[in-house]
């Protein structure tokens, strides 16, 4: 792939990866509207398990399979990545229907070990077991579709996997709201609405499916004609097949699921913690605020970061086979200057817009409480996307093994502090506490790239010190727009005002750091080139 290919390809993905999560953060609104902050932790409570078990079905074969055949392909070996492209598959359709029968007969376990009977609230862990079995249904489907998205990025087509995540979670969205606007003007259960807000992963599932398919069979006779023309073919064990993308496949899954992870452990821990220190009235309600809609709005930014790590693979996979190193130093280090040139901004955003977002999206009933909340949590995407991205990087020089050993740190340092930390500083120690964990896994990582590669990351020092400054100099606007605000309107006046000033506090917060960035040749120096559409928006 060419350079300008691979950047076409990033941003394809990091388009459709923002959308995605975009519709995914929009949607919460009317839906938190219709269920409330109750029936908004049922539905997290429900989602995580079916995340993480998605994750384990797959067991990281989707990505492996990418990396796989962008290798083979190199090679010019396209009958063995044909050969494993239809050997994956017929495994995910195994795992998928397995993994569906485990969740939906363990439904009854999984709630008893999550739910604490002193809770207060509308909800039931009746109401969790049945959410838990109707999102199950989603495992038939999506590990065998997720298998093709990968077949296609290792063949460097992007746009299935684009427009297939984009239709996916278009369909998703309508089909729950549709529902749970239904069962809540005509029945008024939350229980029944969160069900079918969970199944809507099902339904959005088979769209994708369809997307992929007409793709599919569109391609079919190109990517076959290669395997006719091939000269010398290799017969290569099925063991052997195996063997190879299981390597590539362990570190994947344990990267797709290490959000969900952190979160996991908040499920089996919060509700208990909080208990223990007599804040079980409120333990769902502060649960919600960051796990679940603090949550869709703190990973927007982390999607760049996503489009990137999906991208990244192939092409950092064929540049390291072909010992191409400064290329892949370079592509390195311009990935992780993106991901601090855009995220870090949103965070410090994030932090000072915090009540105004949040009030404007989802109300300010409890802001005192969620609005804190949120602004604590808004960091971990700076965490969460370094941690996606250097793993894949990781991943693309052979260095798979060790995002086992930096996430399992992580995962240890969320186990064992956890329950103390909540129990100390009540709510915002369970953020902390991931907030430390992630830390510590990205510092591991970064480490072991510049180790491998005799990366040096002086220039991301450098670009980052000015970075921050930029930051800086966006946050006491912000802040100067907000008091000024003060003397007409407050967050506290309602959601509409909320609303306008978190809408003009982003305009004008993120104009300014663009136009910083842009006059400053920042962004140039970035991305490696002149950006035509920020020329033409400051006349340059």
């Amino acid at each position: 792939m060419s350079r300008s290919n691979f950047i076409r390809g990033t941003m394809l993905l990091t388009g459709a990866s923002f959308l995605s999560k975009f519709l995914g953060m929009i949607y919460m609104i009317p839906f938190t509207n219709l269920v409330g902050e109750e029936g908004m932790t049922l539905y997290g409570y429900a989602y995580t398990p079916y995340t993480i078990l998605l994750s384990v079905s797959t067991v990281g074969v989707p990505l492996a399979v990418s990396k796989f055949v962008s290798k083979y392909n190199t090679l010019n070996d396209y009958y063995t990545s044909m050969r494993m492209f239809r050997l994956g598959t017929i495994m995910m359709i195994i795992t998928g229907i397995v993994s569906f029968i485990i969740m939906y007969l363990g439904a009854d376990f999984i709630a008893k070990m999550m739910w604490d009977p002193r809770t207060e609230g509308e909800i039931t862990e009746e109401d969790l077991v049945s959410s838990l079995q109707m999102v199950s249904f989603a495992l038939l489907l999506i590990p065998s579709m997720s298998i093709m998205r990968g077949f296609f990025q290792g063949n460097e087509s992007m746009g299935p996997t684009a427009v297939s995540q984009v239709v996916e979670q278009i369909i998703r969205i309508a089909f729950l709201l549709i529902a749970v606007f239904f069962i809540m003007t005509v029945y008024n259960d939350i229980s029944t609405a969160i069900s079918f807000a969970a199944f809507a992963a099902f339904v959005g599932g088979i769209a994708s499916w369809i997307v992929l398919a007409i793709y599919w069979m569109k391609r079919k006779n190109h990517l076959n004609r290669k395997v006719v023309e091939q000269k010398h073919k290799v017969e290569i064990p099925k063991k052997d097949l195996l063997s190879e993308l299981f390597t590539y496949a362990g570190p994947f899954v344990l990267v797709g699921i290490a959000t969900p992870l952190y979160q996991l452990i908040d499920q089996y821990t919060f509700q208990h913690a909080m208990a223990e220190i007599g804040l079980e009235d409120i333990s769902n309600i502060a649960y919600s605020s960051f796990n679940v809609q603090g949550h869709k709005l703190v990973i927007i930014p982390v999607t760049i970061a996503t489009g990137l790590s999906l991208a990244l693979i192939p092409e950092i996979t064929k540049a390291f086979q072909k010992n191409q190193l400064e290329l892949v130093k370079q592509q390195v280090n311009q990935t992780i200057q993106i991901i601090m040139f855009f995220v870090l901004p949103a965070v410090l955003g994030l932090i000072i817009l915090a009540n105004e977002i949040y009030t404007g999206l989802f109300g300010g009933d409890q802001i005192e409480i969620t609005g804190k909340l949120f602004a604590w949590y808004a960091p971990l995407a700076l965490t969460f996307a370094f941690f996606t991205i250097t793993a894949a990087i990781l991943q693309g020089i052979e260095k798979q093994q060790f995002t086992l050993i930096s996430l399992s740190a992580g995962i240890l340092i969320k186990l064992l502090l956890n329950s103390i930390m909540i129990q100390t500083f009540q709510a915002k120690g369970a953020i902390i506490t991931t907030m430390i964990a992630t830390t510590i896994a990205v510092a591991m990582n970064l480490w072991k790239i510049r180790m491998t590669l005799s990366l040096s990351y002086k220039r991301f020092i450098k670009l980052s010190t000015l970075m921050i400054i930029f930051t800086i100099i966006m946050s006491v606007v912000l802040l100067l727009v907000k008091w000024l605000f003060g003397f007409f309107i407050t967050y506290e006046d309602g959601r509409i005002e909320a609303f306008i000033i978190a809408i003009i506090g982003v305009v004008i917060g993120g104009g300014i750091y663009m136009y910083l960035g842009y006059t400053s040749t920042l962004f140039e120096r970035i991305v490696g080139r002149r950006v035509k559409i920020l020329d033409r928006i400051f006349n340059r």
